[in-house]
């Protein structure tokens, strides 16, 4: 790239707004270009040089997909521009999956100029919208559209430091296209950015703590909820050390990845999307409930123990309060608690434990059982996972993404970065990029995990551009298509609802199934750059390809695997898709 870099002092707003992103140490910005901020654009290349990193991508959703996966291992924002109004409805679903899933997130949009007068014909009018922030106002932490130079790196400022504090999101500041083009007429005063970082969660009330010790003293069947939690690996071993010392049951949420080892005793069952039978009986038996901020706990508890009053007692460790809003219900349903605590539950955590006197306690890796071979001919989504686990049992992987057909069963979990679970917001369509987003975050972090990602093929297919991205950047991926030709989920929706009126099952596939002609995945994946060797039938296929995928991705490349898939759902997915018919 030719630059001419000599010039260190901003002259323009989009300047300004450039050197704000990079002083606050966002690394990247994702984005795909438009003219609703040219300006900050060209100061991204020609004034900062590169600083944050452009991640060129081929559609909006990618981009703030790829900042979801990057939040999802870091715990820290990346930038991401969105083109006037068009970009930002192209981006919204992708925001608020990143707001369900408390992620945090610099979303830069553009527009105008709102000054009418100074709009080019047609395009500068079509593509400027009042008050545009109000577009994704009820799924973002906060949004701004400045006035002024000056207040638009106050926002940006502002903007960071909100979408880091706790609970997480995404945050939004919309630029006005005159401001990025304005030119200064006297340098800005020094912000001083080290006074206005996120502030740090406050400590739990040593009151609640000592009541919460007095109830966990006293109880003798304590099953532990474990929610959001962090990927530290200190607040990985207390919990193991709390959990240990209370003689506590454990139960884990696959949408949210690895927070406990899935092979300690204390773990009943598999983690899944939802509970399975023996999680929701330990839920029935148990005399304290430990809330660790678990994904709608009302909502789960209501199917577990109804609507009465409750016999157990409980103890919850949540934020997510402040995040509860009244257009996006994802808050789930209200819940009891004797003991709230409005924290960050790893701090309750780390308080319960300096109480009880429990010792952090690093998991004991468990042998890996493989089970049955897997079949020739048309594999099940389980037999995928457990050929793709013999296949890197000697390599330490992080699964970035994971299917809907899978549980813990099929992928144990020994470590913080084991799995990141799902979207936070259900939006198909995610997949591609918040792989890529993770597995760059693994690269840069040096972890030295093998990223691998398990997906559907209507998830794949809806942003398999995102692929682009990683390959253009050499970003290290493995990923598994589980290719069964449908969007299946609704197919058992659509069985429910037919078996349930008297009509025939046999059609559920009906506007679902996505047959006559296939779709070539590979195909697709090679026009994106990934190494795609064609649809793979059959174990002993799918593992001569993992291990010729490795060496790819050892490279820095990205292998996309499609493999003939049967339909199908763990127990407990299913019976909960077909509950309420």
């Amino acid at each position: 790239m030719s630059q001419n870099l000599t010039k260190k002092v901003a002259t323009y707003g989009s300047d300004v707004f450039a050197e704000t992103l990079r002083d606050l140490d966002l690394r990247y910005i994702a984005l795909n270009p438009g003219a609703s901020y040219r300006g900050l654009h060209d100061s991204l290349v020609n004034f900062t040089g590169g600083n944050p990193e452009i991640l060129l991508c081929v559609h909006e959703e990618a981009a703030v997909a790829i900042a979801h996966g990057w939040a999802k291992v870091t715990g820290k924002p990346m930038a991401v521009a969105l083109h006037s109004n068009v970009g930002l409805l192209h981006g919204s679903m992708g925001i608020f999956n990143a707001f369900c899933d408390r992620v945090p997130m610099v979303v830069v949009g553009a527009t105008g100029p709102l000054d009418a007068a100074k709009r080019r014909p047609w395009i500068e009018w079509i593509h400027t919208s009042q008050d545009q922030g109000s577009v994704v106002r009820d799924f973002v932490k906060w949004d701004d559209q400045p006035g002024s130079i000056s207040a638009g790196r106050d926002a940006l400022i502002q903007g960071a430091a909100i979408a880091g504090t706790a609970p997480r999101g995404p945050v939004y500041i919309n630029l006005d296209a005159t401001l990025q083009e304005q030119e200064l007429s006297e340098p800005l005063p020094v912000a001083d950015f080290s006074r206005r970082r996120a502030p740090k969660s406050p400590a739990p009330d040593p009151d609640l703590v000592r009541q919460a010790f007095g109830i966990l003293s006293g109880a003798t069947n304590i099953v532990v909820m474990a929610g959001r939690l962090s990927r530290d690996d200190d607040d990985w071993n207390r919990r193991i050390g709390l959990v240990e010392r209370l003689s506590a049951r454990l139960l884990a949420d696959f949408k949210i990845g690895s927070v406990f080892p899935s092979t300690h005793p204390a773990v009943v069952s598999c983690a899944g999307f939802f509970l399975d039978a023996p999680s929701k009986e330990a839920l029935k038996s148990a005399d304290v409930i430990v809330n660790l901020d678990w994904i709608d706990f009302g909502g789960t508890l209501k199917s577990v123990l109804g609507d009465g009053p409750l016999a157990q007692r409980i103890i919850s460790a949540s934020l997510d309060t402040h995040a509860h809003r009244g257009w996006s219900k994802d808050g789930g349903a209200p819940y009891p608690s004797d003991i709230t605590f409005l924290n960050e539950p790893d701090q309750v955590v780390k308080a319960l434990a300096e109480a009880l006197g429990a010792e952090p306690a690093p998991a004991v890796p468990a042998p890996e059982a493989f089970g049955a071979e897997a079949p020739e001919g048309q594999l099940a989504p389980k037999d995928i996972a457990t050929v793709l686990r013999k296949a890197l049992s000697d390599r330490r992987t992080s699964l970035v993404r994971n299917p809907l057909s899978w549980t813990g069963a099929d992928w144990p979990m020994d470590h913080s970065l084991s799995a990141l679970g799902y979207d936070g917001g259900g939006g198909i369509g995610s997949g591609c990029g918040m792989a890529v987003g993770s597995a760059l975050a693994l690269r840069d972090l040096g972890t030295g995990l093998l990223p691998v990602a398990a997906i559907g093929d209507g998830d794949f297919l809806m942003n398999a551009s995102a692929l682009w991205t990683g390959v253009k950047h050499a970003v290290p991926l493995l990923m598994i298509v589980l290719n069964n030709r449908s969007f299946y989920n609704d197919e058992v929706h659509q069985e429910t609802v037919a078996k349930h009126r008297g009509r025939p099952a046999e059609n559920k596939h009906i506007g679902i199934g996505m047959t006559g002609p296939d779709i070539d995945i590979s195909a697709i994946a090679r026009g994106f750059g990934a190494w795609s060797p064609g649809l793979l039938q059959g174990a002993a296929a799918l593992e001569a390809a993992i291990r010729e995928a490795i060496d790819i991705v050892d490279q820095g490349g990205t292998a996309v695997l499609e493999v003939d898939t049967a339909k199908g759902y763990s127990p407990a997915m299913s019976n909960a898709l077909r509950s309420g018919s």
